[in-house]
């Protein structure tokens, strides 16, 4: 079984985010960058499955700049067997490529690549969007599990535990499938040594969207960038009427 795992370069979960002073993006200077949290569940949940020999290659893919590599490194040193780096120039400070060109791209990477499972995570830290599985999956008609938090191949099926509103959701699909993966699903490990210095020589082939056809033209205009507005301190009320008013005139939550 091959295994097709999409990785994304964001700025740090740790860093601070800094608005620029003109409103237009994140201010990226001297900031800390790793792959995306979810990302790094989804690589360790594809080399766990290739530990326990139910998956013979893991490939793993990231669409972004030239430093976009050093995160495909990075999953390679913790078990992937090679990489894919689709270089572009789209500015990452309000979060890069749309979700639906990133899926375009993928679904060519898998029409090329011939994967029976895609893991990836649910969403990047940098620009929420939750898109990129589930359009893919429209685009390639296959099968779906969200919101993994557990994982188990069985031949030709693959087993999804979901977290949903209500609790869990056990899914079965039939394989070629996709999984985007939750925070419970496992925790990721740190890269030996070794196998960092391993990484260094292993494949990495770098291609542009143009190589896929697909145009990363963006249909969205971003307006303004600005921080939440800071949160006010709480106050007493000296009855349940007097709440009732400020939840219904102040906050206009009733």
């Amino acid at each position: 079984m091959k295994i097709l795992v999409p990785v994304k370069r964001a700025i740090d979960y740790s860093v601070k985010i800094r608005v620029k002073a003109d409103g237009t993006g994140v201010d990226l200077n001297n900031v800390k960058m790793s792959m995306n949290p979810f990302d790094e569940i989804a690589v360790e949940e594809a080399v766990r499955l290739k530990e326990k020999g139910k998956a013979t290659e893991i490939v793993v893919v990231s669409i972004g700049p030239a430093k976009a590599q050093d995160i495909i490194r990075t999953a390679m040193a913790v078990g992937a067997d090679r990489g894919i780096l689709v270089q572009t120039d789209v500015p990452t400070d309000i979060g890069g490529v749309e979700p639906l060109a990133v899926a375009k791209i993928l679904k060519a990477i898998v029409e090329a690549e011939k994967p029976d499972l895609i893991i990836m995570g649910k969403q990047s830290i940098d620009d929420d969007s939750n898109q990129t599985g589930q359009m893919l999956a429209a685009l390639l008609g296959w099968a779906q599990g969200t919101f993994a938090s557990k994982v188990e191949l069985d031949g030709g099926h693959v087993k999804v535990t979901r977290e949903v509103d209500g609790g869990l959701e056990t899914v079965s699909l039939k394989t070629p499938a996709i999984v985007t993966t939750d925070l419970r699903l496992n925790e990721p490990r740190y890269a030996a040594l070794p196998n960092i210095m391993k990484a260094k020589s292993k494949p990495l082939e770098t291609k542009t969207p143009e190589d896929y056809g697909v145009s990363i033209a963006p249909r969205l205009t971003v307006v303004k960038v600005a921080e939440p507005p800071k949160r006010k301190g709480g106050g007493k009320v000296a009855s349940v009427d007097e709440l009732i008013d400020k939840l219904k005139n102040e906050a206009k939550v009733l």
